[in-house]
């Protein structure tokens, strides 16, 4: 990264940590997601579906825009360089006394649905959507974090563990690995309850409590659907 100059960490997650980085080319300052894992080839980093996700669904207003993707042949260290933007939406409410307005609710929740719109039309699915990973600068909301991303025609079931606990949909939670697209809704229906009150809507301990909670609020599902589920 001879480019760009560190100027602070940002944040870290299990397979990357993210890093304000100065551009030594135009000075403005970006976010740099560096990865842990080392890689063995440039193929293999163009393979890689956070990579392949952020270059189809970019440009969008709504979507993080990735500037640059640094690889180190010798190292096999990777860095993506994306746009850096203010806070992320967990940060944005966490310390909040006061509501947002009704109408700035409504601005993010649009611009929100516009990013899932065009990455589903896309056809892939985010399956992480949670405020964490929902970027805002001033008055713009972007979609970010695209780790854990799926091609929509890819085969079911999806084996691996995906979706943060408190935002994962129901047949998340009650099959192995038969969702679809759709379960992105859900996780921004609860992102949704979350900015307008406050406070988490199905906060969950664990699995089963996260089903009782939901259960809690919108009742069990019809027979219909058990059937379904037990399939």
């Amino acid at each position: 990264l001879k480019d760009y100059k560190a100027v602070g960490k940002i944040g870290e997650g299990t397979f990357s940590e993210v890093m304000k980085m100065q551009s030594l080319r135009d000075g403005n300052y970006y976010a740099c997601k560096r990865m842990k894992l080392h890689f063995e080839s440039i193929e293999q980093v163009n393979s890689l579906r956070e990579i392949q996700a952020l270059r189809r669904l970019n440009p969008h207003p709504n979507i993080l825009t990735l500037h640059e993707v640094v690889f180190d042949r010798k190292s096999g260290s990777l860095a993506l360089i994306c746009e850096l933007m203010d806070m992320n939406i967990y940060e944005l409410i966490r310390g909040r006394r006061h509501p947002l307005s009704e109408k700035k609710i409504m601005h993010y929740m649009y611009q929100l649905c516009k990013s899932l719109d065009h990455m589903h039309r896309n056809g892939i699915f985010h399956r992480d959507v949670k405020p964490e990973n929902i970027l805002v600068k001033q008055d713009v909301l972007k979609l970010g974090d695209f780790g854990s991303c799926r091609s929509v025609y890819s085969k079911q079931p999806y084996t691996e563990y995906i979706s943060t606990r408190w935002y994962r949909a129901p047949e998340c939670l009650l099959t192995d690995g038969f969702y679809t697209y759709k379960m992105d809704l859900w996780s921004a229906g609860c992102v949704f309850y979350e900015i307008a009150s406050l406070q988490p809507l199905f906060p969950g301990v664990n699995e089963l409590d996260q089903i009782a909670k939901i259960h809690d609020v919108i009742g069990t599902p019809c027979q219909k659907t058990l059937n379904k589920f037990k399939q």
